[in-house]
């Protein structure tokens, strides 16, 4: 997950952390059973009024936990000592849940608001069919800029994070797939590319980029665009859409080289003890309305292609988060590369930090 929250919410932020909290502590001892459901997400990944609307309509309770990273999640699902009945799992990680059966399969027919979600994300290669997943949110991943800051310049290109211009102004994301896709991409190479030569041609040439790097950081990234402590940034869409409501002087774009198209998906882990009840909170929200009040208040692009009529057209009509399918083709799905291709990915971009120091 890529985090946002819509700083149109800044204020709900404070008050949504406390009802999480609440939902953490009050809700702790009623684990399992038919009235109650376990929720695994990334942080601040929902509206928590969302959560009060179910347990309404429902009268089943929500417990509320969260993680902050795929690998974190797949752990403590693997090592079995919560039952949980709902996380949100990328793309690539609903691959690798489901090679360990880590997953229950979906049961369309409780889930009929399934038809509003676009054909577009439906049947994608980390899950055909859908046997297991159904797309939550979706993004990119490109250049977030302030041209205040940088005499005008503008960018389309990957290649323009190489300028010698931006010497020590490059904030990029703690992310190896993410920043060694950048240099693959630069090269015309696969995000996907299982390569050690071309692995090693994009690192090589990553580390050229090191006198460009400022930072290399998480979501801190994008306070400090706002607040004009930086002024070019890797980043996830989510994160632009934030620094852009925030700052007019920023503007986000995907590279014309192309770049990752990215998915964070719902599934039911085989750790649940309610499938019934995972099920209800599946179709829940996936209700059109729903969807939009969700999207709205985290800030990332909807697959619910019936929510968007529900939603501002001045959000769903700007192409740097809604792009069409037109500009979807140049885009990459990041695939499971296996344990060994990804541990490649993180022991080249570990050595490219240390390089920085």
């Amino acid at each position: 997950m890529k985090g946002l929250i819509g700083s149109a919410f800044a204020i709900l932020l404070v008050s949504g952390l406390l009802l999480f909290t609440n939902y953490q502590l009050e809700h702790k001892a009623g684990r399992a059973g038919k009235d109650t459901i376990t929720v695994y997400n990334w942080g601040e990944y929902i509206d928590p009024d969302l959560l009060n609307q179910f347990e309404e309509e429902e009268g089943i309770k929500v417990i509320y936990e969260t993680f902050d990273s795929n690998e974190g999640m797949m752990g403590k699902i693997e090592q079995g000592g919560t039952a949980y009945d709902v996380t949100v799992p990328s793309e690539y990680a609903v691959q690798m849940m489901e090679e360990k059966d880590l997953l229950l399969p979906l049961d369309f027919s409780k889930i009929p608001n399934i038809k509003h979600i676009d054909p577009y994300f439906m049947n994608l290669p980390f899950d055909p069919d859908n046997h297991y997943s159904i797309p939550y949110f979706w993004g990119t991943v490109g250049i977030a800029y302030n041209a205040s800051l940088l005499e005008g310049q503008t960018f389309e290109s990957w290649e323009s994070l190489w300028d010698a211009s931006l010497r020590q102004k490059l904030i990029i994301v703690d992310s190896a797939r993410e920043v060694i896709g950048v240099s693959l991409n630069s090269l015309g190479y696969s995000l996907n590319s299982t390569s050690l030569q071309e692995l090693k041609e994009a690192t090589d040439k990553l580390e050229t980029m090191g006198p460009n790097v400022k930072a290399v950081i998480g979501d801190e990234v994008t306070q400090l665009m706002i607040n004009n402590e930086a002024s070019v940034a890797l980043t996830w869409s989510g994160q632009a859409a934030d620094m852009i409501y925030e700052n007019d002087d920023i503007d986000y774009i995907v590279p014309e080289e192309g770049s990752n198209l990215w998915f964070d998906n719902i599934v039911i882990p085989r750790t649940s003890t309610n499938v019934e009840g995972a099920h209800k909170f599946i179709n829940f929200m996936l209700d059109p309305e729903v969807a939009a009040q969700n999207a709205d208040y985290v800030g990332y692009s909807t697959p619910n292609s019936s929510a968007l009529s529900f939603m501002d057209e001045e959000t769903t009509s700007d192409e740097r988060f809604y792009p069409d399918e037109k500009a979807r083709e140049n885009l990459e799905v990041y695939e499971n590369l296996g344990l060994e291709t990804l541990g490649v990915y993180n022991e080249l971009f570990l050595k490219f930090k240390m390089g920085l120091r």
